[in-house]
């Protein structure tokens, strides 16, 4: 019996646990291991933050996900890959063996090179620290009935959704009290490689809400309620919650799987590790080899697919097939309120219905996963 092992349950991991595990190679067992429970769809956070969604509409539930595909589910993390014993050391303390290994444990913003910013900012990965931190702090606010001052680094998509969700839902819930919210990127505009007209639009509407960007504003230091720049400005926040960047675990470079210079695993277009044949990884944790992928939600959604099939062809022995990734994306986002802007390429529109377009196509991706049930049943009634 070979044994598949899938370690974290990201956007490409899901898709993997759904085709493979209604349909496994023959002779395989799929074993998951994943700290959480429920895996973020990370398209609907911000309109979690806004309010707009309740927990269960977009987060994946792993352990329905699996008992209705017949994957075996571990709660537990990664600590270390040996990749000669063809073994993963796991944090319950147990060692999981596999014949085919895939990886898809996702990011986390790289507070580690600015001093304080691990104690007192929050980061937005793992989501589910930073959903437990947003928890505290809208009751807080709810209880005081004044909204805190908060400070979002990062000026891409991510870190301007969020902007405008939690402004939006402190507006809410303390409709006395100004939700005040500064955006501090260190680029000299927000929403970097989007389209001039994408970027007009959003910035107006940040505007509009009272937000405040500080562009060229490089963290070097976070202080207890103060943020220091590279330029020598400070500002003043009862909140720091860090949304750029990506970094990997330092497990991922120290097994001795080759890596891009940034520590990510380095893949080949099958997303297949160029040095160790029998592990794949898809997702923000791999670097594709001669590409530039963005670390978005977007590609790791697009790559399950061709990660599913090429790890059932390596279970079996057979051909991998090359995985291409798009040279555009659309992107849609949110402003808090139930509006959108589209950018795709140089285009870009805006609207309620673009807003309400994007809840259709998030709702559609999050329901291949909640009825895994209802497939399973299907698959396996007897074919007319």
């Amino acid at each position: 019996m070979k044994q598949l092992l899938l370690l974290g349950g990201g956007h490409s991991h899901v898709e993997v646990i759904r085709r493979l595990g209604l349909a496994p190679p023959p002779g395989t067992r799929i074993v998951l291991a994943s700290p959480d429970r429920h895996t973020p769809y990370s398209g609907m956070l911000p309109g979690f933050v806004s309010g707009h969604y309740a927990f269960g509409e977009c987060h994946i539930d792993l352990d329905h996900l699996c008992d209705n595909t017949n994957v075996r589910l571990y709660r537990t993390a990664a600590l270390a890959i040996d990749p000669n014993a063809k073994a993963v050391t796991l944090s319950d303390g147990r060692t999981m063996p596999y014949d085919v290994l895939s990886i898809d444990v996702g990011s986390t913003p790289p507070t580690h090179a600015t001093p304080g910013a691990l104690e007192h900012a929050i980061r937005v990965k793992p989501v589910s620290g930073f959903l437990k931190a947003w928890n505290e702090i809208l009751s807080a606010a709810q209880l005081a009935g004044q909204a805190p001052r908060i400070a979002v680094i990062g000026g891409g998509a991510g870190g301007v959704e969020l902007a405008l969700a939690l402004q939006y839902r402190l507006q809410q819930c303390c409709p006395n009290g100004c939700a005040a919210i500064d955006l501090i990127t260190d680029t000299p505009a927000i929403l970097p490689g989007h389209a001039a007209s994408v970027v007009r639009s959003v910035s107006r509407i940040l505007a509009q809400r009272g937000i405040m960007v500080h562009a060229c504003s490089k963290a070097i230091r976070i202080e207890p309620g103060r943020l220091h720049t590279a330029a020598g400005a400070c500002f003043e926040a009862n909140q720091f919650i860090w949304a750029t960047g990506a970094s990997a675990p330092s497990w991922i470079a120290a097994s001795g799987i080759a890596t891009d210079s940034a520590g990510f695993l380095a893949v080949n277009e099958c997303l297949q590790s160029v040095s160790h044949g029998d592990i794949f990884a898809a997702g923000d944790i791999a670097s594709m080899t001669g590409h530039r992928i963005p670390k978005s939600g977007v590609y790791a959604v697009r790559q399950g697919p061709a990660l599913a099939e090429n790890l059932r062809q390596a279970l079996v022995s057979g051909s991998l097939r090359p995985y291409a990734p798009q040279p555009t994306t659309l992107a849609l986002i949110s402003t808090g309120d139930q509006y959108a802007v589209a950018s795709y390429g140089k285009i870009g529109f805006e609207g309620k219905w673009v807003w309400h377009w994007k809840d259709f196509i998030d709702r559609r991706f999050m329901r291949r996963y909640q009825f895994a049930a209802r497939e399973k049943q299907q698959s396996s009634r007897p074919q007319a």
